[in-house]
């Protein structure tokens, strides 16, 4: 049996240490600055009208508050379960958390690498958090379908959703669908997330959608979109198929001003 699911991936709001270009990583756990809850409102009133299941955040406070006030938002899903999962957490960057992000780039310099590849002493791998992304993942799959047994006129991907996914509209490519996840976490989480998404897990991409996008960084709040099939063969969920809806999507912070 098959089912199908919606993936919303939501970045945390703004917190000092971002409008101040200060790593933050896993040790350094912030809360959202004035701006941040701003942007986190936004999110939740762009978002407000989609049906979310389950929700999925890092257990770092900044992701925390974020995806409590999106739910709050919500007209849909008052009762959802949130689980704290620190396989979501961002990327550890070891002796350079608390510092410019500027300090990171002089030691990619130093070392002769690019400041994204670059892993600075008790920093992650950026395959160790692909790893945990992974890890994330396969727990999610199995804990929707322990929740949502599918029959056998389960969820399917409506083809006809890659010919609008870049309608414009917030509920774009989930309209139909009555599993949908929400996944709050971090920006270098994201950007190593997307990225697998699409390079290993070989997912579709919309029409016209530029690699850079892709690739490139998510701004907070931003929102990226999968739906994701999964084969349900004796109670292990294997995922089949992934198409991406939209890559960082901000059309909710048009609007705010510093």
């Amino acid at each position: 049996m098959m089912l199908t699911l919606g993936l919303t991936l939501v970045r945390h709001g703004e917190t000092q240490y971002n409008k101040d270009k200060l790593l933050q990583g896993q040790g350094i756990d912030t809360s959202l600055s004035e701006m941040g809850f701003r942007q986190a409102e936004a999110a939740g009133q762009y978002l407000q009208d989609l049906h979310f299941t389950k929700a999925f955040v890092s257990n770092l406070q900044r992701a925390i508050q974020t995806a409590e006030i999106i739910l709050r938002s919500n007209l849909h899903s008052a009762g959802v379960e949130m689980v704290l999962d620190p396989l979501l957490r961002e990327r550890g960057f070891g002796v350079a958390e608390g510092r410019p992000k500027e300090d990171l780039k002089n030691m990619a310099n130093a070392a002769g690498q690019a400041c994204r590849d670059f892993t600075p002493p008790g920093g992650e791998t950026l395959e160790q958090v692909k790893t945990r992304f992974r890890k994330f993942l396969k727990s999610m799959f199995q804990r929707i379908l322990t929740d949502h047994r599918p029959g056998p006129s389960a969820d399917a991907f409506p083809e006809s959703a890659l010919d609008t996914s870049i309608a414009g509209f917030a509920d774009d490519g989930v309209e139909n669908l009555h599993v949908h996840a929400l996944v709050v976490s971090h920006g270098a989480f994201i950007r190593v997330a997307v990225r697998h998404l699409v390079d290993g897990l070989r997912c579709s991409l919309p029409q016209g959608i530029k690699m850079s996008q892709v690739y490139s960084a998510c701004p907070n709040t931003g929102i990226c979109r999968f739906v994701v099939t999964l084969r349900t063969d004796e109670d292990v969920p294997r995922p089949v198929a992934f198409h991406c809806i939209f890559i960082n999507r901000k059309d909710h912070l048009a609007g705010l001003k510093d």
